[in-house]
This record gives structure tokens, C-alpha cells and sequence, in this order.
């Protein structure tokens, strides 16, 4: 067993570009895999999970990768409660487990403005079976995509793409294989989470939501939700990336808002998209009016320059992956570890979809929404594949793609003179 596990820790930390990855379980062994138990368990938890972040996501705008805990919980559940074995089945429910959690990421960042639209255009507001069959092809739609990026970036790409989330939730699994206890830690945290929200906002014995004004310093205030969602946030996505947030923070409430607010004493008339003259809005208004689209701006010049910078990676990812198509019609492999989807499903799959989006009145995009959502689809999953390698699903900047395919999409759609509102 553990120089099994050592060649694990060697493949994921030291490894080499090109070299062969030996899995723990033997490519030709077969063992308990896809079964009911382990769908049956990752739909549960793909429910939990998925609830969980889009909660999060909608309250504090980005979502945490849930296949660590997911692993760690699944782990817990087949070998210490089941008494199962099957290291197999155990990845198969931390990988439905997380897949709630990309789903909801997905939805929370396209699906709202949906009602936004419904408030401002006087549009319907779109109903649970709109909402879920929009996510249903989504969902499909990024399987499918996604089976001929796995020999790209997988395979391929050993050695070169670290995949840190992925390397953390295959040594919980090992670590499984001689000892459930890690589950005891992520038990413990959901449960002191469970209890600090009910007092917090069940009994409210005290708030979950501070803020100090400065005195002499007028607009800026400092505050935040004292969460320990936000807490396990800023653990899971490390100091680098929580200074990103925390210095956005600093900027709009110290610098931004006060800076407005002093202008704004010498406007007598209202300054869209605000109602009253900026002089009677205090600091939180002025946030919901006016920072709020400064930070979606910033977002959106960000993703525009990371896409510039990163032009060479995705031709270089979009050309392994038009590869994989080829190979995934000319090769059939027998090894548990080698075996693809059909190539020619996929395409029909796809096919199938882009068809239910024109012929329905679901999706109302047209012809060349429904072809430009497919290309799309896989022009970013391409993206967000290699750079999940590269640091992780949590920092996988999924809004920031969402903003830029918006900004492209409209280019297209004004070019063409499709404006979206229709009868």
C-alpha cells in the first residue's frame, strides 16, 4: 500500500511532461465503479453542494470547488459507514457530488438576469421548467464537449498541468484506503457552521452583518458578513487571491464611494441610474446605484485582458482538443482507463441540442444563438479546462467567461441586427 501511494505522490507532485501515468488502480482491474449506491449518494450531495454555492455565489458573487470536501464526505459515508472498499466508487460520488456545484455556478451567474430583464422590459419571469431545462442542456452540453478535452488535457498534458484540486481529492481517496478519520474534520466544520447560523441569523443573538463609519471621512465605512462560509472561502482560495478581493474592497469603500460622495455634494439633480441627487444617498446606496457597475466593468476589462494574454494557450488547447475528436473516432481502447464516449454520440448529442434550441421556444436565441451557444460552449470549455489544471476550480474565473461571451455575443447579434426582444 504505500509504495502504491508513494507512486500516487510522486505522479502528482514531481511529475515528469510525457511520462506515463501509472494509476493507483490498475488500468486492466475492474471494481465497483458506476453503481446505484454511488449515484444515488453523489445526487444527494450534488444537491447539497450545489445549494450551498449558489447561495453563496449569488451573496457574495463566486462560487468554491466542492470536490475536496465532496471526496473527504464520500470517503466518510462508503468506507465508514457502508464498510465499502471500492476506492472506484468512492471518486465516482465525489465526482456527482461536485458537479451540483458547477451547475449552480453556472446558473447563478446567466440565470438572474433573466428576472432582471423580466422587472425592466416587462417580460415574463421565466418558470422552474424553463430554469431547469435551460441548466439541463448545460449541463449535457458541457459533458459532451468535455470528452475529447480529457485525452487533450489529461493525457496529454501529464506532467504539465499540476491540477491541484484534483491531485488533493485523489490523496484524500488514497488516505481513505487506510482510515476514514479525515471525514471527522469536515463533519465538525459543517456542523459548527450549521450551529453559528442559526444563532447568528435563527435566533439572532448577534449579527451576522457589521459596519463602522469613520468619523470625519464621509461615505467610507468599514464592515462584512461574518461568515464561516466566507471564512472556508478565503481558506480554500488562498492569501493571493483573497488580497484580489479584499484590496477591491478597500478601493470602493475607502477611496470610490467617498470620492463620489463628495462630488456628488455639488450635484443638485439625480445621476442615473439612481432617482434622488447623489448628496442624499449614504454610502450603501451609493454602492447598489454606482459601484456595483464600476466592479462589472472592472470585471469585464479584466477578463477582455486575461483573454488577450492568454490568446497563444487557448489556440495551442483549442487545436489538442479538435485532436481529441479525431482520435476519439479512430481509437477504441479496452482499459477501464482509456474508454471515451463515442465520438460520434457526442456529435450527435450536440447536434440534438443546438435542434431543441431552435425548434423551441425554451431558449429563444434563434439559429445563430443556438450555433454560437455550442461554439462557445466548447471555446470555453477549453479555456476553463486548462486553467482548472493550472490553478484549481476555485479560482476558475467562470464569471469573468460569462461577461466576455456576453460582450461578444452582443457585437455579433448588433452586426447581424438580432436585438434579442421579440413578440
Amino acid at each position: 500500500m504505500s509504495e502504491v501511494k508513494r507512486g500516487l505522490s510522486d505522479a502528482a507532485y514531481n511529475p515528469k511532461a510525457g511520462e506515463k501515468y501509472v494509476p493507483f488502480i490498475p488500468a486492466n482491474k475492474v471494481m465497483p465503479e458506476f453503481t446505484v449506491t454511488a449515484i444515488i449518494i453523489g445526487i444527494l450531495m450534488a444537491i447539497v453542494f450545489g445549494a450551498a454555492n449558489a447561495y453563496l455565489g449569488l451573496r457574495v458573487g463566486m462560487t468554491i470547488s466542492a470536490s475536496i470536501p465532496a471526496a473527504v464526505i464520500s470517503m466518510g459515508i462508503i468506507r465508514g459507514i457502508m464498510k465499502k472498499e471500492s476506492i472506484l466508487e468512492n471518486n465516482m460520488v465525489q465526482t456527482i457530488g461536485s458537479a451540483g456545484e458547477s451547475l449552480a455556478a453556472g446558473a447563478i451567474f446567466t440565470l438572474p438576469a433573466l428576472f432582471i430583464w423580466s422587472q425592466e422590459l416587462g417580460m415574463d419571469a421565466p418558470n422552474l421548467f424553463r430554469i431547469i431545462v435551460i441548466s439541463l442542456i448545460g449541463g449535457i452540453l458541457g459533458v459532451l464537449l468535455m470528452v475529447p478535452l480529457r485525452k487533450a488535457l489529461i493525457v496529454n498534458e501529464h506532467g504539465k498541468l499540476p491540477y491541484p484540486e484534483g491531485t488533493a481529492c485523489a490523496e484524500v481517496l488514497v488516505a481513505g484506503e487506510v482510515g476514514g478519520a479525515k471525514a471527522k474534520t469536515v463533519f465538525m466544520g459543517l456542523g459548527i457552521g450549521a450551529l453559528y447560523k442559526f444563532i447568528a441569523d435563527g435566533i439572532k443573538l448577534f449579527p451576522s452583518k457589521i459596519e463602522w463609519k469613520i468619523t470625519g471621512y464621509k461615505g467610507a465605512a468599514i464592515g462584512g458578513d461574518v461568515l464561516p462560509a466566507l471564512l472556508g472561502v478565503g481558506f480554500i482560495i488562498g492569501p493571493r487571491i483573497a488580497a484580489y478581493m479584499l484590496g477591491g474592497a478597500v478601493l470602493g469603500w475607502l477611496v470610490i464611494i467617498p470620492l463620489i460622495s463628495h462630488i456628488g455634494g455639488f450635484i443638485t439633480v439625480p445621476v442615473y441610474p439612481a432617482s434622488v441627487p447623489i448628496a442624499e444617498l449614504g454610502s450603501g446606496d451609493i454602492w447598489h446605484y454606482y459601484i456595483r457597475y464600476i466592479g462589472a466593468g472592472a470585471v469585464a476589462f479584466g477578463g477582455i485582458i486575461s483573454l488577450i494574454k492568454s490568446l497563444p494557450l487557448i489556440v495551442r488547447t483549442f487545436k489538442e482538443a479538435l485532436g481529441g475528436f479525431k482520435a476519439g473516432f479512430e481509437n477504441e481502447s479496452n482499459l477501464r482507463t482509456d474508454q471515451d464516449m463515442s465520438m460520434k454520440l457526442v456529435v450527435v448529442g450536440v447536434i440534438v441540442l443546438i435542434l431543441v434550441m431552435i425548434f423551441t421556444d425554451i431558449i429563444p436565441v434563434g439559429v445563430m444563438g443556438a450555433i454560437l451557444i455550442a461554439i462557445f460552449g466548447f471555446f470555453f470549455a477549453t479555456v476553463s479546462s486548462r486553467l482548472v489544471g493550472l490553478v484549481g476550480s476555485s479560482s476558475n474565473p467562470v464569471s469573468g467567461m460569462t461577461i466576455a461571451t456576453l460582450l461578444i455575443t452582443s457585437i455579433i447579434f448588433k452586426a447581424i441586427g438580432f436585438d434579442g426582444l421579440q413578440e
